[in-house]
């Protein structure tokens, strides 16, 4: 097919290497069961996260303890077996920000999801220290937007823009909304003004040093 309608040379690499890859499976694919592997599979391929989240802390930066606890509250009509296996889907995203070829995280959160517990004063207490701590990996670059900020344009909700490598790869948008029911942006103009809000986001975020600042001024409270 690709002799008969041609094409240019990155095209035809792009589509002969998704014709030998179609059929591997991700780490994702044993748990179908609880999550679809749709969102894993992106975010293991990206080499770029913008992660703007104004309810909890990013999935990739979350304790086992504060994970467990978001995801039992989530979830309540599942058993603890489901919720234990929601968790090591969880554990196992982490290590995604450690391997050799890790992508670049760009997280900001809103001031409220560091008073917001979730569990115990301590379960948040060490959420807060183990961000403080992700914040040292120089792949990890993390933001606060205060409580004080004016109104922006993230107000309307969290999202997540996945940037990738390949020559023909386009960005793509993430958003999870209620009950579980979530959607993909792979509009070019949908994911611009994704890219546009999240830039928005940033010139009313603290910067890295003082958003660790109030981080741990959280956490001694």
């Amino acid at each position: 097919m690709l002799d008969l309608y041609g094409g240019d040379a990155p095209s035809r690499l792009a589509l002969v290497q998704l014709a030998r890859d179609i059929r591997k499976r991700g780490w994702w694919s044993s748990y179908d069961d609880v999550l679809p592997g749709s969102f894993m599979e992106l975010e293991n391929d990206a080499v770029e996260i913008r992660s703007w989240q104004t309810q909890v802390v990013p999935g990739l930066l979350q304790t086992d303890d504060y994970a467990l606890t978001l995801i039992r509250g989530v979830n309540p009509h599942e058993d603890e077996d489901a919720h234990l296996r929601r968790l090591a889907v969880r554990v196992t995203r982490r290590t995604l920000l450690s391997r050799i070829n890790a992508p670049t995280l760009h997280a900001v959160v809103d001031e409220a999801v560091l008073h917001r517990d979730l569990g115990s004063r301590e379960v948040m207490r060490r959420q807060l220290l183990a961000l403080i701590e992700s914040a040292e990996r120089p792949n990890v670059h993390l933001r606060v937007v205060p409580a004080s900020a004016p109104a922006h344009p993230g107000t309307d909700g969290s999202f997540v823009l996945l940037t990738f490598d390949g020559p023909l790869d386009l960005d793509v948008g993430y958003l999870e909304g209620a009950v579980g029911v979530s959607a993909y942006l792979e509009d070019v103009e949908q994911v611009r003004r994704c890219s546009d809000t999240f830039d928005r986001i940033l010139e009313v975020a603290l910067s890295e040093q003082e958003s660790l600042a109030l981080i741990r001024d959280i956490a001694k409270g």
